[in-house]
Parts: C-alpha cells; sequence; structure tokens
C-alpha cells in the first residue's frame, strides 16, 4: 500500500519524462504521433489500475485513518518532510484524478487535439496528473503547495498551444490570476507553519489550533483562503474559468473542471477546517455568502447565455455552471458540520463525473458541427441531436439532467446534504444567516434546472430546416470514453453510501480536532 500510494504519484512525472525521450525501436511503430499518445494511454491506465488496487486494499473499516502513509525527512532545517498518505477524504479524489486522466488519455489517441507536437501534449498531461495527484496525498504544507502550484504550467501550456480561438488571452489569464493567489497562499501556509512549529498537516490537524492565536488563525484563514478561492473558483474570483474553458482543448477542459477545481475546495477541507477553526468561523458566514452569489450568479450567467439570440457557446455555458455548482461545495464546507462537509466532498466528485461528461460531449458536438454556439447548433443547420445522432443527444440530456440534480443521480446528494448542513449549521454561527444562504441555494437549484432543460430543447430537439448532412453518431472509442462516467453518475446517485462510507468518519475526525 505505501509502494502503490507513492507509485500513483511519481510514476506520471517518470512517464512525463520518457514521452520526451526517443521511443526504443520495438515501440516506435509505424507513426511516432501514436506512439506517443500510445505512451500516455499506458501510463495513465498503470496509474489508474494502481489506484483501484489501492482502493481495494484501503481499509474500508476505518477511513478517518490515514492509510499507505510514507514520512521520510527532506529538509530537516525545516522540519519539512516527505509525507504521504490518504484516507476516506482524499482516496475518492485520487480515483477521480487517476479515472479522468486516463479516460482524456484514451480519447486523445483516437481523436489527437490539433496543436504541436503530441509528444509534448502527452509529458504535459502526466505532468498535470502527477502534481494533482500529489495535492491530495501529501500531507506536508509546503509540500502541497508546490504540488499546488505544479499543475499551474501544464495547464498553461494545454490552453496556449491546444487550445481554441483566444487562447493566449486565456492562458494568460488563468496563470495571473492563479499564481496572485498562491501568493498570498504561500504566506498563509509559511505562517502555520512557523507559528506552530510544524509543517505536518497531521500533527496540526489533530492540535486543531490551539498552537495558534485567534489573529494567526484569521489572518492565515484570509491568505490561504483567497489561494484556494481563485482555484475553486469563488466568485468574484472566478473571471478565468470561463474564458479558460472556452479556449481549452477538450481534454483540457475535462481535466480543469474535472480534477483541477477540486484541489481549492479540498484545501479547504483538509488544512483550514481542521488546523484554523476559529478562524474558519469568523469567515463562515462571508463564505457561505459568496458561495450563494456564485450560485445565483452562475445560473443567471447560463440562463442569459441559453437564451435564443444571445450567441452563447455551449462550453462557456458549462463553465458558469461550475461556478455555481462549486458555490454548493463552499456552503458545504461554511456550514462547518459534518453533513454539510460530507454534501461538499460528494458534491466534488459529482461534479467532476458529471461536467467532465459534459466537456467531453460538447466536444464530439463541436467535432460534428463544427461550433459550439447554441443559436447555430438549435437554428439552421438542423442540429436536432434526438433526430440525427440519438445516443448522442441522449447522453447529452442525461448529463444535463444529472447536472441539474435529479433525484437518483450524483448530482443530487451532494446539493442536498449541502443545504441540510446550512438548515442546522455548526455551533456559533448565525442559523438566521445560514437559512436564508440555504434558501437562496434552494432557489439556485430551480435556476440551474431551467437553464439546463432549455439547453437539451434547443439543441436535441431543435427542428431540421435543411437537408442534413450525414454526422457520425457515437463511435466505439467515445463509448469507451464515456461509459465509466455515466455509469458512476448513476451508481452514485442510487447507493451514495460507496461515497458517505468513506468520508463520513473521516469528516467527524476531522471536524473533532483529530479524535476519532
Amino acid at each position: 500500500m505505501q509502494f502503490l500510494l507513492a507509485f500513483i504519484v511519481v510514476a506520471p512525472l517518470l512517464g512525463a519524462v520518457a514521452a520526451l525521450l526517443p521511443a526504443p525501436p520495438g515501440l516506435r511503430g509505424r507513426n511516432p504521433d501514436q506512439a506517443a499518445l500510445r505512451h500516455g494511454v499506458t501510463v495513465t491506465g498503470a496509474v489508474l489500475v494502481a489506484a483501484l488496487v489501492l482502493a481495494a486494499g484501503f481499509d474500508h473499516d476505518h477511513p478517518s485513518r490515514m492509510q499507505a502513509t510514507t514520512d521520510i525527512s527532506w529538509i530537516p532545517a525545516l522540519d519539512v518532510r516527505i509525507h504521504l498518505g490518504t484516507d476516506g477524504i482524499s482516496l475518492p479524489l485520487l480515483a477521480l484524478t487517476a479515472l479522468l486522466t486516463f479516460l482524456c488519455a484514451l480519447h486523445s489517441y483516437f481523436k489527437p487535439p490539433a496543436g504541436p507536437s503530441p509528444k509534448a501534449f502527452v509529458a504535459l498531461v502526466l505532468v498535470l496528473e502527477s502534481g494533482t495527484l500529489a495535492t491530495f496525498a501529501v500531507l506536508d504544507l509546503l509540500l502541497f503547495f508546490l504540488a499546488f502550484e505544479m499543475v499551474l504550467i501544464p495547464m498553461y501550456f494545454l490552453i496556449a498551444r491546444w487550445g481554441g480561438d483566444r487562447k493566449q488571452p486565456a492562458a494568460w489569464k488563468f496563470i495571473l490570476y492563479t499564481l496572485l493567489g498562491s501568493v498570498l497562499m504561500l504566506l498563509g501556509l509559511l505562517l502555520i507553519g512557523l507559528k506552530s512549529g510544524t509543517f505536518d498537516m497531521v500533527a496540526l490537524a489533530t492540535d486543531n489550533g490551539r498552537g495558534l492565536t485567534a489573529s494567526v488563525q484569521v489572518i492565515a484563514v484570509l491568505a490561504i483562503g483567497i489561494g484556494l478561492a481563485v482555484k475553486t473558483p469563488m466568485w468574484p474570483l472566478h473571471s478565468w474559468l470561463p474564458d479558460a474553458h472556452t479556449a481549452a482543448p477538450t481534454v483540457g477542459s475535462v481535466l480543469l473542471a474535472g480534477v483541477l477545481l477540486k484541489m481549492g475546495t479540498y484545501g479547504f477541507v483538509r488544512i483550514l477546517l481542521p488546523v484554523t477553526p476559529d478562524g474558519m468561523q469568523a469567515f463562515a458566514p462571508y463564505l457561505a455568502a459568496f458561495a450563494v452569489v456564485g450560485i445565483l450568479y452562475g445560473s443567471l450567467a447560463c440562463l442569459a447565455l441559453a437564451r435564443p439570440g444571445a450567441r452563447g457557446d455551449l462550453k462557456r455555458l458549462i463553465a458558469y455552471s461550475s461556478v455555481g455548482h462549486m458555490g454548493f461545495v463552499l456552503l458545504g464546507i461554511a456550514t462547518m458540520t459534518p453533513t454539510g462537509v460530507n454534501g461538499a466532498l460528494f458534491a466534488n466528485i459529482a461534479h467532476g463525473l458529471i461536467t467532465g461528461l459534459l466537456f467531453f460531449l460538447v466536444g464530439a458536438v463541436k467535432d460534428r458541427y463544427g461550433t459550439a454556439d447554441l443559436d447555430t447548433l438549435a437554428g439552421a443547420t438542423g442540429a436536432a441531436l434526438y433526430g440525427r445522432t440519438p445516443r448522442l443527444g441522449g447522453l447529452l440530456a442525461f448529463a444535463a439532467i444529472a447536472s441539474l440534480g435529479l433525484p437518483g443521480l450524483a448530482g443530487f446528494w451532494g446539493e442536498m446534504l449541502t443545504l441540510f448542513g446550512a438548515f442546522y449549521p455548526a455551533e456559533g454561527l448565525s442559523r438566521p444567516a445560514f437559512l436564508t444562504f440555504m434558501s437562496v441555494g434552494a432557489f439556485g437549484t430551480l435556476l440551474t434546472a431551467a437553464y439546463m432543460l432549455i439547453v437539451v430543447r434547443r439543441v436535441c430537439m431543435g427542428e431540421e430546416r435543411e437537408e442534413p448532412r450525414p454526422v457520425a453518431d457515437i463511435q466505439t472509442y467515445e463509448f469507451a470514453a464515456w461509459t465509466p462516467l455515466a455509469a458512476l453518475t448513476v451508481l452514485a446517485g442510487l447507493w451514495p453510501a460507496v461515497l458517505l462510507g468513506l468520508t463520513d468518519p473521516a469528516v467527524q475526525k476531522l471536524l473533532a480536532g483529530g479524535k476519532s
């Protein structure tokens, strides 16, 4: 188990180096580009298998205990250690990252992105995977920061070199926003480490803020929270996200929405809730307020993009929907209750599955019709997906309905538990304020249903006004890449205990100051 977790973190990085080296004679094949893409599938597949074995060998009777741990001294002068481990909070995120990266590599093998060398593309995706997996596995504050920052450069190049229209401004906006937030986050992490005398996240969580004064906790939450909020993204620090999603290639959008956004909310749960509880309690009402404004803002922006004549881009619409969905995650965290935090963690995984599937589908629609413009798709091109590509249209409708939180699918449980958590927030928080936040959030679910149903009606049910040109329905490789996400969306919706059985004991221990 110890070796498996280390392998999961390090293997993609070694695979990235190998991708840039000349292929051995027996593995070159007839097409060097396909050989590089095949290398990406092989490495990400091996990491996924290792993640599944890790999940199977995980002690599910004690999910609150750190397992598969590695603890090696790295910088003795600062007591910085290479400390790895996983519990019920991080294990689902590790598995989600490994799955989505493998599906992206598989999709890219059959549908290579238009752009420069596939070898560089594969190397960047593998570096991105390594950094994300390390973020969810490390248990040292400085290592967390390094892993958190490790993903920025590969995502910048994926957008800037393999993206679509306005890719350069979008890439610069992404890197500047996240780097500025990271500077503040580093200062907050250093403040905690120097004031408490350790950077070990397990020791800090067990201490539960007792070694930090209230003023230090408040400053640390403000600094670290801004850095995490940019990556989440929280309104009003979200404006980089729609541009990045619109310009990114399909696999870039899938990884950005399905994996990278989870790093910010994971930091709130893993670091701020247990390490700075007094500071979090001081800022929790403000975090909840920003969260519900994000829910409303994202939904209203999607409604504006979905209306006829708005020339709304479907990828941009889904990006704005992510602002709303991540608002529910932040609201659950702000309640500081086991119910709310469990809802936030469940919503994290559900959003990764559903929005990852949506971006795959929108990328397929754009490939077939040459545009993601809603007016064009619903207009003279006769893009009625139900009539022309029924499987693609049906799967797009399924993903849209899952995104709006239909009971029985994964999107429902996270939102419901978040609202329940807001109904009874933690002791010391204003219940009237959180009841207001709960009401606004519940109204946001209605707006989400409205814009998603409008999208389904316009894109899937439009009338064919011209003699339609032949359009391919779902291909075999697309079916292979998308089916796991659809199946897991149904599984998590029908059997939420699969996730909640892992997260709840770990959350209970985290909020109790390291006591089971």
